[in-house]
């Protein structure tokens, strides 16, 4: 079988690997298409050199089918379309022990501290394996692990019918989140500065502002009657979106970071106070946002064909991070693995 290998140093090579035989307790799958997102990228620029184990295999966002099961595993057949909650907690930790598992102390993200989906023939822990309806593409299916990552962040945020939404940046998660959000019956604004990402935003129907062109300020305050947003959604990792954030919400309104900051950033902590505003970090998903992603993503209600920018065979993952690591014009790539 063939996988791609992340040497370091922006270099990623495709080669031959011996598949892994499912022991007791594993699912082998066959990968049908794994995305590449923010992380597989910054992994790609070297900035996760420390996480990983060289040659590392990438990759966790993915679709596939059940290719052999392990002794006692059960509710799973050869042929079964599947995806995968790439966790893997110790359950030990106090996280856990909370029932926190998904932010555990100890916590293993399958495509980082372990082998990924960017190979032809992915084993992994059974308990990771979810099935995907039969109804649903495969390419679709492997956009149910960033879509799961929107609904923990919408569910997070509390977000009701009637509420008004902001979503600073326009990527991928951030479309998602505003999408799932729409669903959720709020009325959404996604602050995004990419023209091509402006234009797509449009086209899924999602009213946009390019900030350097226009006060978000001024258009949340117009929208609102001077209340402000119900409830904003950080997904930038810039040091204006942190400062933004807070300029937004109406009084005792909600924001949830989403962005990862790798340095810390400057934060009004007055207008928490002067608002009351509610702060909250959402950090992945847990398993009831994977199933409500499922089920979102087979309902048809959500135009993922419009997220997906491209394919790649496997045998050029490299072109695929060079297309996202030079922007542009890009939302979600995926690599077809088969």
């Amino acid at each position: 079988m063939k996988a791609a290998f992340y040497n370091g140093n922006k270099s990623i090579t495709v080669q031959e690997n011996a598949p892994v035989p499912p022991k007791a307790g594993e699912i082998q799958i066959q990968v049908a298409y794994a995305g590449l997102c923010g992380t597989d990228l910054h992994i790609y620029l070297g900035h996760m050199d420390k996480r990983v184990t060289f040659p590392q295999i990438m990759g966790h966002e993915m679709s596939g089918v059940v290719h052999a099961v392990g002794e006692g595993v059960t509710g799973f057949t050869v042929g079964d379309p599947v995806t995968v909650m790439p966790l893997h907690p110790c359950g030990e930790c106090p996280a856990c022990n909370a029932g926190h598992s998904h932010i555990c102390q100890n916590l293993k993200f399958l495509g980082i501290e372990t082998p990924g989906a960017f190979q032809s023939y992915w084993t992994v822990p059974a308990f990771t394996v979810l099935h995907l309806p039969k109804g649903l593409s495969l390419q679709h299916g492997a956009l149910v692990e960033p879509l799961a990552v929107a609904c923990h962040d919408v569910r997070l945020g509390e977000v009701k019918q009637g509420d008004y939404a902001v979503v600073l940046g326009g990527g991928p998660i951030g479309t998602l989140i505003a999408l799932v959000a729409r669903e959720a019956g709020a009325k959404v604004l996604v602050s995004e500065i990419n023209p091509y990402r402006l234009e797509l935003l449009a086209e899924l129907g999602l009213e946009t502002i390019n900030p350097k062109e226009d006060s978000i300020v001024d258009r949340v305050q117009q929208a609102t009657d001077g209340a402000g947003a119900d409830i904003v959604f950080e997904v930038t990792s810039s040091a204006v979106g942190a400062e933004l954030m807070t300029q937004l919400p109406r009084t005792r309104g909600r924001i949830v970071v989403v962005a990862i900051f790798s340095e810390p950033v400057k934060v009004d902590l007055h207008r928490f106070f002067w608002r009351e505003l509610k702060l909250c970090g959402a950090r992945v998903y847990e398993r009831e946002d994977f199933q409500s992603a499922i089920d979102l993503a087979a309902s048809g209600k959500l135009a993922l064909d419009r997220i997906i920018t491209g394919t790649y065979p496997l045998a050029e993952a490299e072109k695929g991070f060079q297309q996202m690591e030079n922007g542009g014009k890009a939302m979600k790539i995926l690599l077809s693995c088969s």
